[in-house]
């Protein structure tokens, strides 16, 4: 069982670890290789594995307009993190104390005194520190001092380009929706609680879930295959999901609308888990409603045919 904790106040079984610093965003294939390597260290040094992330994400923290951004939320990175039978994670709040962090401190008070870390893993590009003045020179030159080694592994390069969640970002956004999953080495999912909406598609003869997607990187607006998880239950419902403004209804808040195959049920308020197969087309604005409901016609049989 993995140990959550919320600050750098860990229990002393979990000192003298490895630690995996960064912000994990999606877990792709690029992490799992850093989470092989520090595998293999765990099993010749005989150490623990722990990992420290942040909520909300820096970026996010510093530019208050970046409101889409996330490729997971903070419970799914934990899961997926999880999964890599990693030992402890935390999550510190990144908050405007925290941020005026001086780097220095940052390496003898939390990655010293408190967590006394044997081995850093990082990317090369890993900033820390007030004003990001720390970079990963300042952790090497403090290696011998401070009695940890740093890990910097090459990046995973796929097809001549760096594994990142800015490229999965990009890829979601132009609709490239395959491309974003085999990256992820999963289905893009967005969790949320179905809302009470205008309940235009029931009145059309194709009800939906409403969700709001929050924080999640907005993927390209349109048409998506999908397969959905409810609460406490391991069987998929398959269906067919629209991601965006709603045009044909003067819509400005994007939303993200679920209609499932074959079900009948009560879902408001419940969390789903939806999972994103194929981008079948873009949004896009209709004279009138019968032309919608031709075109909903047409991509539910698209949608119907998606492995």
């Amino acid at each position: 069982m993995v140990k959550l904790y919320k600050n750098f106040n860990i229990k002393n079984n979990h000192k003298n670890s490895l630690i995996l610093i960064g912000n994990f965003d999606g877990v792709h294939l690029g992490h799992q290789k850093l989470f092989k390597l520090a595998k293999l260290y765990k099993k010749k040094y005989k150490l623990k594995i722990g990992v420290v992330n942040f909520d909300p994400m820096p970026k996010m923290f510093f530019n208050k307009f970046l409101k889409n951004f996330r490729i997971t939320s903070i419970n799914q990175k934990i899961e997926l993190l999880s999964k890599l039978k990693v030992d402890f994670i935390i999550t510190k709040k990144f908050d405007k104390k925290f941020s005026k962090t001086k780097s220095l401190n940052f390496i003898k008070e939390i990655l010293n005194k408190k967590l006394k870390s044997k081995f850093i893993f990082v990317s090369n590009n890993f900033r820390f520190g007030n004003k990001r003045e720390g970079n990963v020179n300042l952790l090497i030159e403090n290696e011998k001092k401070f009695n940890f080694k740093v890990i910097k592994p090459d990046p995973l390069i796929k097809q001549q380009k760096i594994i990142s969640s800015t490229l999965i970002r990009s890829f979601l956004e132009k609709g490239h929706l395959e491309k974003a999953n085999k990256l992820l080495d999963r289905n893009w999912t967005i969790d949320g609680k179905v809302q009470i909406g205008r309940k235009v598609g029931k009145k059309i003869g194709f009800p939906t879930c409403n969700i709001d997607i929050k924080d999640y990187v907005l993927a390209k607006p349109g048409v998506y295959a999908v397969k959905v998880l409810r609460p406490n239950t391991s069987k998929y419902l398959r269906g067919i999901a629209n991601l965006g403004y709603r045009p044909t209804f003067n819509q400005k808040k994007i939303l993200l609308e679920v209609h499932l195959f074959n079900y009948s049920g009560n879902l408001y308020n419940k969390l789903l888990s939806v999972e994103f197969l194929k981008f079948i087309r873009k949004e896009k604005k209709f004279k009138n409603v019968n032309q919608l409901k031709f075109q909903i016609k047409k991509d539910l049989n698209i949608a119907k045919k998606t492995k």
